[in-house]
């Protein structure tokens, strides 16, 4: 069985998350989507909301599991879960400089996994959660951003009424 983890701190997960999510789903026969912890931001949602966000969207990928990481390297977590590759989505070159350090070490630290990346697609090439945070802070909408299955959560979290 060919196991490839996505990692990502998804505060919140995007629509541009779920189509690397999807894609990823036909390409392996496992897909692990670790919500892992960015030291560098304060999270929006906990881990376990994340989670649960990420389970409601992919609910109808048979393939796709989500699990909450912390305190744990990726190439290590990688390497407890069996997975062969590290798949991760690339918006623009500055994506690419970023990840391809961190594909770099991943490497160095455990030899037996990849990285693949994944273009997004253009229609979600400028999406970000940041951005989607700061949009929705801003009473704009986020429809077209983030899943059908979250979006309210979303709002109710930055527009409470």
């Amino acid at each position: 069985m060919r196991v490839c983890i996505c990692p990502g701190s998804f505060d919140p997960v995007t629509v541009g998350h779920l189509d690397i999510i999807r894609r990823a789903s036909t390409l392996f026969d496992k897909v692990i989507v670790s919500v892992m912890m960015n030291s560098a931001k304060t999270a929006a949602f906990s881990i376990e909301e994340r989670v649960a966000f990420i389970c409601r969207c992919t609910a109808d990928i048979p393939n796709v599991e989500v699990e909450g990481v912390s305190d744990i390297l990726l190439a290590d977590y990688a390497k407890e879960k069996g997975a062969v590759a590290i798949v991760k989505g690339l918006r623009a070159v500055s994506d690419y400089e970023y990840e391809f350090q961190q594909a770099l070490m991943n490497k160095s630290l455990n030899a037996d996994v990849e990285t693949v990346f994944l273009m997004t697609d253009s229609e979600n090439m400028f999406l970000s959660s940041s951005a989607v945070k700061e949009v929705c802070k801003l009473g704009g909408d986020i429809r077209k951003f983030v899943p059908p299955a979250i979006h309210d959560d979303i709002v109710n979290r930055f527009m409470p009424r």
